[in-house]
């Protein structure tokens, strides 16, 4: 059986929400980032990012991580697409050239898409949106995203999903990397068969799942 670490605030949303639509069993053990410990909490925590139970499990201290059997994966999208291959059916690859597909999706979202997307998130959490500099970091990381978004927008102009007929893991690693730029109030809008197709799949009851569940976590 899975045994998945991490808090659903964290990149562990990728394979909560993946193990929800394929409804694999597993153990579920919320390691929380040791950051986000309230110096109070930092003793009694039993499980955290920085304990030494769980560096056993994965020495670099970061979240989300797997173990299955004998094999270990510490990062999110080898995680996503090991079950997607294993256990998710028709979320999965069909052949080489679906897994291919499904690889580089997952490459493209880390690499193109996740930083910038994540700098507009944290910037306008802190209230940066309210300042100079902060609009000026808003608006870098949001040409920076604009050409992989265009790219999104020419290959869902052409298919629904993005790979095949049917939504797969390429769809649900790609979207949560764009959802840390939903905030921005006007970049999606730009890409509005981009913008769509995040709605589908943030319909989706697996994924609604999720999110209640992240949002009941303390934040």
């Amino acid at each position: 059986m899975i045994t998945l670490y991490g808090v659903y605030r964290s990149r562990a949303s990728r394979p909560l929400w993946l193990l929800g639509e394929t409804g694999t069993p597993f153990t579920h053990v919320p390691v929380i980032q040791f950051g986000r410990l309230a110096d109070a909490q930092a003793e009694d925590a039993p499980f955290h990012t920085a304990s030494p139970a769980f560096l056993a499990v994965n020495p670099q201290g970061q979240i989300p991580a797997m173990v299955e059997e004998t094999l270990v994966l510490t990062e999110s999208m080898a995680i996503t697409l090991y079950i997607a291959r294993r256990h998710g059916g028709d979320l999965g690859p069909a052949d080489d050239a679906e897994t291919a597909l499904m690889t580089q999706w997952a490459l493209f979202a880390v690499t193109a898409i996740e930083a910038p997307a994540i700098e507009i998130l944290y910037t306008m959490a802190d209230g940066g949106d309210k300042t100079a500099e902060g609009q000026a970091a808003i608006a870098i990381n949001a040409e920076k995203l604009r050409g992989p978004l265009r790219r999104l927008q020419g290959h869902l102009d052409t298919q629904p999903w993005l790979v095949g007929d049917r939504f797969t893991v390429a769809d649900l690693n790609t979207a949560e990397c764009l959802r840390y730029a939903e905030g921005h109030p006007t970049l999606l809008s730009e890409f509005p068969t981009v913008q769509a197709w995040l709605a589908r799949c943030q319909a989706r009851p697996a994924f609604q799942a999720m999110w209640a569940a992240r949002l009941a976590e303390p934040a």
